[in-house]
């Protein structure tokens, strides 16, 4: 049974550590409910690829770098500039890394987290559901996840490109960059991974931002969480299915309020 914990206030020390622990209590839960696993593989393999080629064209491009700016290495400065260089190619090539496989892995692996999503809160809740496997139903689903997750990169590259044109703007450009940059890419990687749970709630996007600005120091702990694993090597390849098994537990604890309800004290 769901604890009734909505409407506990939480204070912002213990909201921030609370929800910055929802994607390592999923690891707790998996290990709970091994059913959960089989949900895994698919998404776990792809995710491994991914995870491969970006390293590969990483350290391809690392190499390409090194051999056109770095200097040569014969006098004491050229040494300096080499590593250097070697410093500034391996930062890019790690940044380039950590973008295309959270890009692409969440965009091959969502209709297997939502599936996930869904199975993980029949577990909470004590729901067995008996509703038999459609691969029709299952493509039909896809391909909606599939679109909507596009959309959600398309508007992420859109803004993340606003503030990178507003890092040139003379003397408070690189400041204002510096601080809405993290605060955004943080409150996308709540939208990300919330939104298995709440498009299938049928919320709106609005009803979505509501809901997430309504717990802001939970959700920016979790976010955290879940920025913490995805900069891990090779933690990466679990981040994505244990973020949306976090988000999953996080809407068991603080579910979604009707207004009506609120409204009228019911």
């Amino acid at each position: 049974m769901i604890r009734d914990v909505a409407s506990t206030a939480v204070k912002p020390v213990a909201g921030f550590v609370r929800g910055f622990s929802y994607p390592l209590r999923a690891f707790k839960f998996f290990r709970q409910k091994p059913g959960l696993l089989k949900y895994l593989a698919i998404p776990f393999f792809i995710n491994l690829l991914v995870f491969i080629l970006s390293v590969y064209f990483g350290l391809d491009l690392f190499q390409g770098m090194l051999d056109t700016y770095a200097p040569s290495t014969e006098v004491w400065y050229g040494m300096v500039l080499y590593y250097l260089a070697w410093i500034v190619a391996s930062l890019l090539t790690t940044v380039i890394v950590f973008f295309s496989f959270t890009v692409v892995g969440n965009l091959i692996a969502s209709p297997f987290n939502e599936l996930l999503s869904e199975r993980t809160e029949n577990l909470v809740v004590g729901e067995i559901d008996e509703t038999p496997f459609s691969l029709s139903r299952f493509w039909k689903e896809s391909r909606n996840a599939i679109f909507v997750e596009i959309k959600k990169m398309v508007v992420f590259v859109f803004f993340m490109g606003l503030l990178f044109g507003i890092n040139f703007v003379p003397g408070i450009g690189p400041l204002v960059y510096a601080v809405l940059a993290p605060l955004f890419t943080l409150f996308f990687l709540a939208i990300e991974y919330m939104a298995f749970v709440l498009m299938r709630k049928q919320l709106s996007f609005a009803e979505q931002r509501r809901y997430i600005f309504k717990h802001p120091i939970l959700m920016l702990g979790y976010s955290c969480g879940v920025f913490c694993m995805l900069a891990i090597p090779f933690v990466q390849l679990f981040c994505i299915p244990l973020a949306v098994v976090g988000a999953t537990l996080l809407w068991c604890d603080f579910p979604r309020i009707d207004p009506h309800l609120e409204k009228t004290g019911n």
